[in-house]
């Protein structure tokens, strides 16, 4: 085993890709990104040249963040979340949570009829329009349901094609949903929700007690526990469902809110995530897919495309919160995590609950809706 495998050596970094993320953002010109598109980009170029594997590889570390670190994170920084954000936040994203669900759905119609998928692909290209409505309204889970199915995965060189342009596609569109909003409320202003407006902003310094990160962690852990034990006997409910509940009663709590160092611990572990997630961006697995790879990057990326257009032109004309139809979008596309990810991102802790809540209907939903595209197709 080579360095650049060894786990010590990828946390390390890891780690440092979310520190020059950061220290980036002290320059304009390194503001104008953000860190959390500085941290993938910069994971994007060590995986490209080879200094770390690409998640799509697979990896213990890598798995870990995925099983472990994420949804830690994720609990982490929910346990600042106000309920009153609930109701000022949940409507409108949920309005453009379902307006993101049709735009995916004639973006696939429309790649169907223009890029002529079935000559490249056979027989199984509904499956695979059907995957990929699935998984760009819910997640990976959705696309596996439709995949396995239809038997796709037992095509081996078809599954691999399609599960590298997924990730090739949907990195791109996660640093889509956070430059938009910025610079399209420069040009298009929109008034932000009360939520927004009454939640506190981020100073960008947090002092972090040893007593509250020792609480945090405890929490994190043992509601992470409870989640597993829970999942156990009632399959049905995500686990991220029973850890977001968790997370949403305690933060009610004074004790709680006065823990020190919530969004610090938390949009770190996000970090270190979307960093994993930029390795998924690997180029040169596109060399292993064949001729396949261009069908299927025109058909999907015309599809994400589509699906942009239609949420955030639809999401303009009502005048919505840029932020809120940023966080639907990505709950779609990218699903529950990548959602929170978003809506930290955009220091919208307001949006962190509804984008849980949208992500896990899209599961919900994304299955379904991509079994009947297949029957359709």
């Amino acid at each position: 085993m080579g360095f650049q495998d060894h786990p010590l050596f990828i946390a390390a970094t890891l780690c440092v890709a979310v520190f020059f993320g950061i220290w980036f953002t002290r320059f304009p010109w390194g503001r104008t990104v953000g860190t959390p598109i500085w941290v993938i980009l910069i994971c994007a170029f060590f995986a490209n040249v080879g200094l770390i594997p690409s998640a799509m590889e697979g990896h213990p570390i890598y798995d870990g963040v995925f099983l472990y670190l994420a949804p830690l994170g994720i609990f982490i920084a929910l346990l600042e979340v106000d309920l009153r954000s609930l109701k000022d936040a949940g409507i409108p994203i949920l309005l453009m949570f379902g307006i993101g669900t049709v735009g995916t759905v004639v973006g696939v119609a429309v790649s169907w009829l223009l890029v002529r998928p079935e000559a490249a692909i056979g027989e199984l290209a509904g499956a695979v329009a059907g995957m990929y409505t699935g998984t760009y309204i819910g997640g990976s889970i959705n696309f596996n349901a439709v995949a396995l199915s239809y038997a796709v995965n037992e095509n081996g060189p078809l599954f691999a094609a399609t599960t590298v342009v997924d990730n090739l596609i949907g990195t791109p569109w996660i640093i889509a949903t956070l430059i938009l909003p910025r610079y399209l409320q420069k040009l298009f202003p929109r008034k932000k929700l009360q939520s927004a407006q009454s939640t506190p902003k981020s100073t960008g310094v947090e002092v972090i007690s040893m007593s509250s990160l020792a609480s945090m962690l405890a929490l994190g852990f043992l509601a992470m526990v409870i989640s597993g034990i829970v999942a156990e006997y009632f399959p049905q409910v995500p686990e991220i469902i029973t850890l977001t509940t968790i997370a949403l009663i305690l933060a009610q709590f004074p004790a709680v809110k006065q823990l020190h160092g919530k969004q610090t611990l938390g949009f770190f572990m996000i970090m270190i995530f979307l960093g994993v997630i930029g390795t998924l961006c690997d180029i040169s697995a596109l060399s292993g897919v064949g001729e396949l790879a261009g069908t299927l990057i025109l058909f999907v990326g015309l599809l994400v495309l589509i699906h942009g257009i239609f949420v955030f032109g639809i999401g303009a004309l009502l005048k919505m919160d840029w932020d809120v139809i940023a966080v639907a979008s990505q709950a779609n596309v990218g699903g529950n995590t990548t959602a929170i990810a978003a809506a930290e991102s955009l220091n919208r802790p307001d949006l962190l609950i509804p984008g849980v809540l949208v992500g896990s209907l899209g599961n919900a939903l994304g299955t379904y809706i991509g079994f009947l595209v297949a029957g359709t197709f």
